[in-house]
């Protein structure tokens, strides 16, 4: 999922009042279990707000390649099952062409449509990698609504900065959902050091388990 996007969510799941609702687990993921306030949590999860008719995936790993599109259309299937109107995901790039601020791909006319309601900037041209990638276009076979987020980061670790922007970015496109910076900043201090530990750990079992 990436560092960015883990501590945008997490701050969004305290601020709109998310609830876990499931977790997203394979036998080729890394055998981690992540401890907040004292208790243990599977790294990658599922939150959902009734109230506001949103779910979101969060994870801690960085997914091996070969099961993004795997992974990609377990939430589609989920999604559909729970007749989930509209997927977003986010993608951190080192560069953005020289642009400023964040850009969106769409991948369906309803969801172009979003997109350009939401005043986020729509790619033109480019590519999409791993999961994200793979959402837009599974999405488009079944005809379910993905927007990908593309954010500038360095991708070296947590960046408070794209954190606060991805955050706000996502608020734009999801109605009642939300980003309080200096909560997101508190949020940022205290994830960093649980997602670089999720993340050194799972670097030490990938080898054992992806061969």
């Amino acid at each position: 999922m990436g560092f960015a996007s883990a501590i945008a969510t997490e701050s969004m799941i305290q601020i709109s009042q998310f609830k876990i609702a499931g977790i997203v687990d394979s036998d080729r993921f890394p055998p981690i279990s992540v401890i907040k306030e004292g208790r243990p949590n599977y790294p990658t999860r599922i939150f959902v707000n009734d109230d506001l008719k949103v779910s979101i995936f969060l994870s801690y790993l960085t997914i091996d390649e070969s099961l993004h599109r795997v992974v990609a259309k377990t939430m589609l299937n989920w999604a559909k099952k729970q007749k989930i109107q509209l997927i977003v995901s986010s993608v951190a790039v080192k560069s953005m062409g020289g642009l400023e601020g964040m850009m969106a791909v769409g991948n369906t006319e309803s969801a172009r449509k979003k997109l350009k309601e939401s005043g986020l900037k729509v790619l033109q041209h480019g590519t999409i990698p791993g999961i994200p990638g793979m959402l837009l276009n599974e999405g488009t076979l079944t005809n379910q609504d993905v927007i990908v987020i593309l954010f500038q980061s360095d991708g070296t670790g947590p960046d408070f900065r794209s954190s606060a922007q991805l955050c706000t970015g996502i608020s734009q496109l999801i109605p009642g959902t939300s980003c309080d910076i200096p909560l997101l900043q508190k949020e940022a201090e205290k994830a960093e050091q649980s997602i670089k530990e999720t993340d050194e750990e799972t670097r030490h079992v990938k080898d054992s388990i992806y061969r």
